[in-house]
């Protein structure tokens, strides 16, 4: 039997991309699954794909900038299944810019969704984790949070941040036996790419994607090998690019 069975795992991001290939990847091992995204026509769908397979799944909509809302999905979790195993803390965007374009409406978003973001989760289901002296918080960062590349300065600092707060979280949490994991991906098939609107970087992003992008689910097998390891194991940090991506 797998160690994912019967854990109740939260996915921020699941109406698309990593969020949802992991939503996939943990109902088939037998998670029971809370879900959370923006749009609820793309969760509803993915819940009745999961339900069909005969899998536990709830969802709610929420904005993961909302720390009340993010409480708010936690005590459903509770509510719902007793407890808190797994928070995949995915939802993320990635609108690269120069900085001489001064695009503050983005790098504010940035800086909300990816860092607030985290922190708002990790905020939402640390006390249970803490009273249940277990549980394990994975947190999305990307090869930018270990490189910078020219246009990805604001998003390179906000994944670099992820980083530092996973790191803090560790040790801060050991003794509670609450695992931390970062997971840095290259490459990806996603909508990431999507929010992109300086036209002097989207086409050479565009053709990077185009020419060596992997598959979600390269993403989600890595954060369910790390979610089933066993209690006294801690995958700490994963690097995942493509092969052919240089950087």
């Amino acid at each position: 039997m797998s160690n994912i069975q019967d854990k109740v795992v939260i996915i921020t991001g699941a109406s698309s991309g990593i969020g949802e290939a992991t939503a996939k990847e943990l109902a088939a091992k037998g998670a029971k699954l809370v879900l959370a995204a923006r749009r609820e026509d793309r969760l509803e769908k993915l819940q009745q794909d999961i339900q069909n397979t005969g899998g536990p799944v709830i969802y709610k909509v929420i904005d993961v900038t909302s720390y009340e809302q993010m409480e708010e999905l936690a005590e459903m979790a509770l509510k719902e299944f007793g407890k808190i195993d797994v928070l995949v803390n995915n939802a993320g965007v990635m609108p690269h810019s120069f900085l001489y374009k001064k695009k503050i409406d983005d790098w504010n978003k940035m800086i909300d969704v990816n860092i607030k973001g985290v922190l708002y989760g990790i905020a939402a289901v640390l006390p249970t984790m803490r009273e249940q002296k277990s549980g394990h918080i994975i947190n999305l960062s990307s090869v930018a949070g270990h490189v910078v590349g020219p246009g990805s300065t604001v998003y390179a600092g906000t994944k670099h941040a992820v980083r530092a707060i996973s790191e803090g979280l560790r040790k801060e949490e050991a003794g509670n036996n609450i695992r931390s994991t970062i997971i840095s991906p290259g490459a990806v098939q996603s909508e990431l790419i999507n929010l992109i609107t300086d036209t002097d970087l989207k086409p050479g992003i565009d053709k990077l994607y185009e020419d060596v992008a992997i598959e979600a689910n390269s993403i989600s097998r890595a954060i369910a090998f790390a979610i089933e390891q066993p209690y006294d194991v801690a995958i700490n940090e994963m690097i995942i690019r493509p092969t052919s991506q240089e950087r």
